[in-house]
């Protein structure tokens, strides 16, 4: 792998800095320009204020976000984020990230993202229920089982896709529950969906780990997050036989080099309010320090823009397999490729969720659903073969995975516009 990515270089925005490894992958690719332009322009953006009766029976206004990036290949499909600094330009990045996601998944979607600005966790349930119905029945002319099918996102859950659902069905006269996915079981959710995204994870980090000619049961990893992709990220790496020693959220960190008891974290977790504050496994370090610590395996899964140029030349790990969206900031790409740490970027790596949300999808217009084993069997084959056209168009263009998994998606989005005709 050469040292070819997007030059060092300050990006004030998260739409920016994928917008400048877009540049890099179409340059090396020979990208149509019109292609190219395009894909540097969301299809569609909406912004709506949503007033919400509080608690305290006062009316507060929280501002909801929707962009559709693409549907050169299918309807958009991509998740609702709960989170305080929510804006127009974080949506707009992630709903092109979707786009590129699902193009290197092979997956028949486009790209979308949406958000409300808030604080999920300082508001009640039923100011949650409200803030949900209000924002898909906003939504009631963007959504559509073959539109814009949204899914669970940060600060988001099953609740939230319910609720959602069940206003959106209401508003539209409509019984159709494929218009959102990750939903639970009863409402039409498919099993293996809450794993997905932190199973993705765990394949992606074997097939890195067999190019690397590095046996499962002789590395060490760290993991940054235990929510949901995080956590089971942890649990399945350690089935495999990889010794975790760290692991943290935003309330504790914690290393241990002798191996930390994933089972023991999440009954920890799981009994005091989903947050690993307190646990005594391992010794209590700062969340920085499990980027740097001794370690094979980096998964980032919590946040984005937490491996920053400095941290990046103080990494020990010899592979980082991102579970979050945007963890690395571009600056510090070219600190890594020069370092010749792999990196397995976020949209080859942390695609396993859409993976399952396109199944819950299939299953739903079908009437039919599989077994956790089936979901999958199917999944793991269809990370393998992502993770495999990636690998090889890095090695074709000598470039970055991350720069190849781009290539990957641009190559089969291009297709789609020549295809679909001159606009």
């Amino acid at each position: 792998m050469s040292t070819q990515t997007a030059k060092a270089q300050t990006h004030e925005s998260m739409f920016d800095a994928v917008l400048a490894r877009l540049d890099v992958a179409a340059k090396l690719m020979n990208l149509s320009e019109d292609v190219a332009t395009i894909l540097r322009n969301p299809m569609k953006q909406v912004k709506v204020s949503l007033p919400i009766m509080m608690d305290n029976g006062k009316v507060q206004v929280f501002e909801g976000y929707r962009v559709v990036h693409s549907t050169i290949l299918g309807p958009s499909k991509g998740g609702v984020r709960y989170a305080m600094d929510v804006n127009q330009d974080e949506v707009m990045a992630l709903a092109a990230w979707m786009s590129f996601k699902c193009a290197v998944a092979n997956l028949p979607y486009g790209g979308a993202k949406g958000g409300i600005k808030c604080d999920p966790r300082a508001m009640s349930v039923g100011e949650l229920e409200r803030l949900s119905r209000a924002y898909a029945k906003s939504m009631k002319d963007v959504f559509g089982v073959n539109k814009d099918i949204p899914a669970p996102d940060m600060g988001t859950s099953g609740r939230e896709m319910a609720w959602m659902l069940d206003e959106f069905n209401k508003v539209t006269g409509e019984d159709s529950p494929g218009v959102i996915t990750g939903k639970p079981i009863v409402v039409g959710g498919s099993l293996g969906r809450d794993a997905a995204t932190g199973r993705g994870v765990m394949v992606n980090t074997l097939a890195a780990l067999k190019k690397m000619n590095l046996d499962p049961k002789s590395v060490t990893a760290a993991v940054q997050g235990f929510g949901n992709v995080g956590s089971h990220a942890a649990r399945l790496l350690h089935e495999k036989g990889i010794k975790i020693v760290a692991i943290g959220d935003h309330t504790a960190t914690f290393y241990n080099e002798k191996g930390i008891d994933i089972k023991a974290a999440l009954d920890f977790a799981a009994k005091n309010n989903r947050v690993l504050k307190g646990f005594t496994g391992g010794t209590e370090i700062g969340a920085n320090d499990l980027l740097t610590c001794k370690c094979d395996v980096l998964v980032p899964a919590a946040l984005q823009n937490v491996i920053t140029e400095e941290i990046a030349q103080n990494i020990q790990a010899k592979l980082i397999v991102e579970g979050a969206n945007g963890p690395t900031v571009p600056e510090a790409d070219h600190v890594l490729n020069e370092r010749k740490i792999i990196v397995v970027p976020d949209i080859l790596a942390n695609s396993g969720g859409v993976t399952v949300s396109y199944f819950e999808w299939v299953q739903n217009k079908a009437g039919y659903y599989w077994t956790e084993n089936e979901v999958n069997t199917k999944h793991d084959e269809k990370m393998e073969i992502a993770f495999s056209h990636v690998w090889n168009n890095a090695a074709e263009f000598k470039t970055s995975m991350r720069i190849a998994a781009y290539i990957t998606a641009l190559q089969k989005i291009g297709q789609g516009v020549t295809l679909k005709g001159n606009y």
